[in-house]
């Protein structure tokens, strides 16, 4: 392998990185905001059920 062949493969690898990360922080915060509303959902059908029963 030649030497421009080496530094091509790096700054692939690194091109990868700065396009992943920003993509992973976004899916990230599409679960976190998933998480929270489905919990708020769980909780208010929890509520109705409880308050439907007393």
């Amino acid at each position: 392998m030649d030497m421009g062949r080496i530094l091509l493969i790096i700054l692939a690898v690194v091109a990868a990185l700065f396009l992943v990360g920003p993509l992973l922080g976004f899916a990230l915060g599409l679960l976190k905001w998933g998480l929270i509303i489905g919990g708020v959902a769980v909780a208010v059908v929890l509520a109705s059920k409880w308050f439907g029963r007393a």
